[in-house]
């Protein structure tokens, strides 16, 4: 609620709401009673709303002179000494906006209100420059003109109460404009004061409280230094009067005051914090002294927020922080004295933790905490204290310097360990709360500050009992997330005490591993116990919610028992071999399919990230998963996943596959154990693809027979294709073509079905599928092997395959088919892309076998292209000349296709190219691809290099950053060219300038900045190859004014000219340096603490 606050955020009462009302509100009798009273449980509502505008008032709305004055000189304090009383008038562009929302003649019981801001406008434009007073108030509110100070306080209050209350949602969003533009004007720091008004309701003070805020913390110069003190008095006056009202405004008001003290300290006031409680604690007969305690212990508290968010530059922010630092002395003993009265309400107590829990994120010395912290433990035993409590211990020890001082952590111990028997009661109750808590407190001592406890040699008992009570919160009884949320807390401590263990000397660190390796062993049988599913009776209750938090909650385990391998290493799995060996074997005592899963769960983390392809205890549990009685769908998912994982392993001990695969193939009929089953055939078709053959066949069969039955998801059925494409690699050609035969035939059947129907969405989804699983056979497809991982084991490798690639052969069979597919639905983009992705993965997939498609498809794309261009038919063109633009065979087929893609284009770019940025894109890297694979295709009498450079000059003027990337990709790849290629070092001398151009404005601010080094790239190239045309463009570019920037002197333009042209241009970072730095200065970031780390 301390943020800022805003117009729009004010309430909307639950018995006054306008929104279903057909007329205007009712009229109501003037006075105090005119504005409806709110409850004040529905204000959090309305004032949660104020922050988030007030909010975007700050952060993103600018009025044209939000800190000028319309009748004072423009002095170098101007906006300092401006008077802001009520003759001088509102703001013009407030004016047009009030009457806007009602009118010329819309009236508030005195002349109208658009009359009356015109009327302010005008007596200010009258006012001759320097008219204004020597010295006039900024910020205070004049006590004369008392109807003036009515009506605008009236303009204000209609404009809220329209707000909030108006049916009409234009006149809302035209009220919240104004408001907002209200709020940061020159005038907030007199209207503000008007709201505050003891009779406006607190939605009216809020806003009030929140412009003061605003103004104060945003536009801070506009206060002379001589109005400090006057400004500072009233604030304390006014939170002094709102002790005993709104806590909201209060709020507010203590946010503000905050604010001008941050910006004060430490030299205009250095003792702040001191002053603050000095003044609260004067006896005022006015308010009761509960209520000034209240009204310091909120200042306080949000003293340190403030700071928290302040915009101070970073050299104050050390100074006030340090002040701050200082001044805890002025704040620790008061709220020392407040907990240890025995007589202080469990509300003042209260905001005590609160004010306390602020302060030390300051980095406050932990020694001098010492005492709050020990009487905050002393709060955990009062429960309307506890979440305070443990949010300011946890605050408290949490802050990183705190490791400094080992001595207080030490005496930190004793109290965390003393909460044991609270946390068992807790446990037994089924208190999560206060489990959670105590858990927080124990972890935050733990995890921030293992190493620097661990240190302490001669305190290891205490340590060692702090990680047990630790490991007690991670065993606490129950199921996450439905009977605990605590365990999940502590996982990261046994990360960081492990690398903390692990990071000392080989001595020190055996002495510690031969303490903890017990700790560890323990921490994973009750990591495999939090994992264990619950009963299936149970389960079936849980929500959808809660099932997937602990799904999450079991991969957190996971990763915990993979990362302690490293700890314990090949004991650990023997370990859980010997438990799951006893498990299953144990007939006097059958196990749980629960207990049988967590354990294979344990198996599969660890094998899933680390090489136990020497492990002698994979063979057993190899042996031992077919003993495994499978009657559930979880236990079931485990088992497939854990082989999955023993794939690599299975892959070397190939006598082992015949021990699993069953399995495998029956869990790919079932639709529950989809993703599982169908993952593991994939890894284990890709990993043992040589060692297959003799399965093939009733892999193939069994497969096929799922994908008939559709009981698979689409994403399923194409890793499904993709394992048969890896299991169809390791077969004879003749295999290959006769098992594609049995396994696409029914798919090309139907597609040709689908190619005579009239096209609609069910059929267009139904081609869309059948050509994604063609595509995704045919990328894991590979008789050459060209991404074979075996090629040293020559018992493995293949004799190299004869005749036409089978995938080709299948593709030229079907290629007329596709055509006519194409030929219905060439203006559906998603079927052309699925189409494209055929040819583009299997180009990728075969390289040059796929040669004798080359010329077809070239001609088919032409067609495509020509017809409607899309991306996916530009990307294939661009697979293509990657791979066989330089065989002089496939050059004119090549040449062809790049020639008529080009050409379209360009009539695009002629027809307007802003409507497809991503076909720009993906021509531009086509042109790079060409420079690079075959640069003479630039030399085709055909080709229009020169409306090819200026198309790429304009694409760097897209907004789209990916599109500038490509294009300055096609520069890098063009400049160099200039001396081999005559069209292309024609035209480069001809319009080479308006590239430079097109570069500057880029980095002139037009770009955006995460682009400068693919413009300083293109800089780099102009330098390198054509360094005395750039020299002169150069000079011409930056002599034009306000080029490429009107935030640029003639001095800066000059030195950047200088810098790019001087014998460090042959150094291609320090051309990105000057580029970066030339772009701060152009964009008037140069300097400032948002571009520190740029």
């Amino acid at each position: 609620m301390r943020g800022s606050g805003g117009p729009g955020d004010g309430p909307r009462r639950r018995h006054a709401s306008m929104d279903q009302q057909q007329g205007p509100p009712e009229p109501r009798p003037a006075g105090p009673a005119t504005h409806p009273q709110p409850k004040e449980g529905t204000l959090w509502g309305f004032f949660a709303i104020l922050s988030l505008l007030a909010g975007l008032a700050t952060g993103t709305l600018r009025t044209p002179h939000c800190n000028e004055t319309l009748d004072a000189a423009p002095t170098p304090r101007s906006t300092a000494t401006a008077s802001l009383s009520v003759e001088d008038g509102v703001e013009a562009p407030l004016t047009a906006g009030w009457s806007q929302l009602y009118g010329d003649n819309a009236t508030t019981g005195g002349p109208g209100t658009a009359e009356l801001a015109e009327d302010l406008l005008l007596r200010a434009e009258r006012s001759p420059p320097g008219a204004s007073k020597a010295k006039k108030t900024v910020w205070k509110s004049s006590r004369g003109t008392r109807g003036r100070n009515c009506h605008i306080r009236n303009l204000m209050v209609k404009a809220l109460h329209q707000l909030y209350y108006d049916p009409n949602i234009e006149n809302k969003n035209l009220a919240q404009k104004w408001l907002m533009q209200a709020q940061v004007s020159p005038q907030a720091w007199h209207f503000s004061w008007l709201l505050l008004h003891m009779d406006k309701v607190p939605e009216i003070q809020y806003f009030g409280a929140s412009a003061l805020h605003i103004k104060i913390s945003r536009y801070w110069n506009d206060i002379p230094a001589d109005q400090y003190e006057s400004l500072k008095s009233q604030l304390f006056t006014h939170i002094t009067r709102f002790a005993s009202g709104s806590k909201i405004v209060l709020t507010r008001l203590c946010v503000a005051l905050a604010s001008l003290a941050l910006s004060m300290m430490p030299e205009a006031w250095p003792c702040a914090v001191a002053d603050m409680v000095r003044v609260f604690q004067a006896e005022d007969s006015n308010v009761d002294g509960r209520a000034r305690c209240l009204a310091l212990l909120e200042l306080l508290t949000v003293l340190p927020e403030e700071f928290q968010t302040s915009r101070l530059p970073q050299y104050r922010k050390g100074q006030v922080r340090s002040v701050l630092a200082q001044e805890c002395g002025s704040v620790f003993p008061l709220l020392e004295q407040l907990l240890q009265q025995r007589d202080s309400p469990g509300f003042i107590k209260q905001k005590v933790l609160k004010c306390f829990s602020s302060w030390v994120q300051l980095e406050i010395p932990l020694m001098d905490c010492e005492n709050l912290i020990q009487a905050a433990f002393t709060s955990l035993q009062d429960p309307e204290l506890f979440d305070t409590a443990v949010e300011a211990v946890v605050n408290a020890i949490s802050q990183p310097d705190a490791q400094r001082y080992v001595n207080t952590l030490l005496k930190l111990i004793p109290p965390v360990l003393g909460l044991q028997e609270q946390l068992r009661q807790a446990v037994q109750s089924g208190d999560m709360e206060t489990s959670h808590g105590i858990c927080r407190i124990a972890v935050a001592l733990g995890e921030n500050h293992s190493r620097a406890l661990l240190d302490q040699v001669e305190h290891w008992q205490s340590f060692l009992a702090l990680v047990n009570m630790i490991m007690f919160c991670t065993g606490i009884p129950g199921h996450y997330p439905v009977n605990e949320t605590t365990s999940s807390l502590t996982l990261t401590f046994w990360y960081t005490l492990q690398d903390d263990i692990l990071s000392f000397e080989p001595d020190k660190q055996a002495v510690y591993q031969q303490v903890y390796r017990p700790v560890y062993f323990q921490l994973v049988d009750v990591l495999l116990h939090k994992a264990q599913f619950p009963s299936d009776e149970e389960y079936g209750f849980w929500s959808s919610d809660e099932k997937e938090q602990f799904r999450i909650y079991r991969v957190d385990i996971s990763d915990t028992l993979m990362y302690v391998y490293e700890m314990l290493g090949a004991e650990l799995l023997s370990s859980l071999y010997d438990k799951l060996g006893r498990l299953l074997t144990n007939t006097e005592q059958p196990s749980t399919w629960q207990h049988t899963e967590a354990l294979l769960y344990g198996f599969q983390s660890i094998a899933e990230t680390i090489d136990v392809n020497y492990s002698d205890v994979v063979p057993g549990l190899i042996g031992l998963i077919p003993r495994i009685s499978i009657s559930n769908v979880q236990l079931a998912d485990t088992v497939m996943f854990t082989i999955g994982s023993l794939s690599e392993w299975l892959a070397d001990h190939p006598v082992m596959i015949n021990n699993v695969l069953p399995l495998v193939l029956q869990a790919l009929g079932n639709p529950e154990l989809s993703i599982s089953s169908v993952s593991t055939l994939k890894k284990i078709c890709r990993e043992c693809k040589y060692d297959l053959p003799p399965y093939a066949a009733n892999i193939v069969a069994v497969s096929q027979e799922v994908l008939m039955k559709q009981i698979h998801k689409t994403s399923q059925c194409m890793w499904l294709m993709q394992a048969l494409g890896f299991l169809l690699s390791a077969l004879q050609v003749e295999e290959i073509l006769k098992n594609l035969h049995s396994l696409i035939t029914p798919y090309i059947q139907q597609l040709e079905k689908l190619a005579d129907e009239t096209p609609n969405p069910s059929n267009r989804l139904a081609i869309i599928h059948i050509l994604g699983l063609l595509s995704n056979l045919f990328t894991t497809l590979d008789i050459s092997h060209h991404d074979d991982d075996h090629e040293s084991t020559e018992v493995k490798k293949l004799p190299v395959q004869q005749g036409p690639n089978p995938v080709v052969v299948v593709l030229q069979q079907v290629f007329q088919l596709i055509q006519k597919v194409l030929s219905k639905w060439l203006n559906d983009a998603q079927v052309v892309e699925s189409v494209c992705a055929i040819f583009e993965k299997s180009v990728k997939t075969l390289l040059d076998d796929f040669a004798p498609m080359v010329p077809q498809l070239c001609e088919m794309l032409g067609q495509m292209y020509s017809t409607i261009p899309q991306v996916s038919a530009i990307e294939l063109t661009r697979q293509l000349v990657h791979i066989f633009a330089h065989e002089p065979a496939h050059f004119p087929p090549i040449k062809a296709l790049f020639l008529l893609v080009t050409s379209v284009t360009l009539t695009l770019f002629q027809q307007g190219p802003r409507d497809h940025p991503d076909i720009v894109d993906s021509f531009m890297q086509l042109l790079a691809q060409a420079l690079k694979r075959k640069p003479d295709l630039f030399l085709c009498s055909n080709l229009d290099v020169k409306a090819v450079f200026q198309c790429g000059v304009l694409s760097l003027k897209f907004p789209e950053a990916p599109t500038v990337k490509a294009s300055c990709g096609f520069f890098t790849e063009l400049l160099p060219r200039c001396g081999e290629i005559a069209p292309v070092g024609q035209v480069v001398h001809e319009n080479g300038k308006a590239l430079l151009q097109a570069v500057l404005e880029g980095i002139g601010g037009q770009a955006s900045r995460s682009l400068m080094d693919h413009f300083a790239e293109i800089l780099f190239a102009l330098n390198k190859h054509c360094f005395s045309l750039l020299s002169v463009w150069i000079k011409e570019a930056m002599q034009q004014d306000g080029f490429p920037s009107a935030r640029v002197t003639p001095e800066q333009k000059e030195n950047f000219s200088q810098q790019i042209l001087s014998r460090e241009r042959v150094n291609k970072r320090r051309v990105k340096e000057m580029v970066k730095e030339f772009t701060l200065l152009c964009r008037g970031l140069h300097g400032t603490e948002y571009t520190a780390d740029y």
